[in-house]
């Protein structure tokens, strides 16, 4: 099975950058398992990506305010809302998800978010909060798991 981990977010951003560290961190473990990619791409960008796998595991940071930060939550691409948006540019993965249906696009079947409840995901610069360090690891296990074939639980 054709398995694509994908880690979004942006390296300028504090604590954005989870999502891509998360991803570099489990590149060597997961070799030969799944590809690994980094991207700070959104909206239909993501089409490209996402295109030709079986199966995707999407690491990224959130802020619901929910949570405390650190938090790992997984999701389903079916658990998530559409974006209200009057640009493609700021589509998000069920709008992808229908575009790639309309387009006839091999696109994965099977598309797990595992996004980490940060602090502060806007300041430019600066170190990662500490509790999303430590949401950084957890994310990295779990991911290994469902990767490797296992299937941890959820924590919402």
């Amino acid at each position: 099975m054709k398995t694509l981990v994908l880690g979004l977010g942006n390296d300028l951003l504090a604590d954005d950058a989870v999502g891509l560290l998360a991803a570099r961190a489990l590149a060597g473990s997961i070799a030969g398992r799944a590809d690994v990619a980094c991207s700070s791409l959104h909206g239909v960008a993501l089409l490209e990506v996402l295109a030709g796998y079986e199966r995707a595991f999407v690491i990224d940071a959130v802020r619901t305010g929910a949570h405390p930060p650190g938090t790992l939550l997984e999701l389903r691409a079916e658990d998530l809302a559409p974006v209200v948006a009057r640009s493609p540019h700021y589509a998000g993965l069920p709008e992808v998800l229908a575009l790639a249906r309309e387009l006839a696009v091999d696109f994965p079947n099977e598309i797990r978010i595992f996004a980490v409840e940060v602090e502060d995901p806007w300041t430019i610069g600066g170190s990662m909060a500490p509790a999303v360090l430590r949401g950084l690891a957890e994310v990295c296990a779990r991911v290994r798991t469902a990767v490797l074939g296992g299937t941890p639980t959820t924590t919402a």
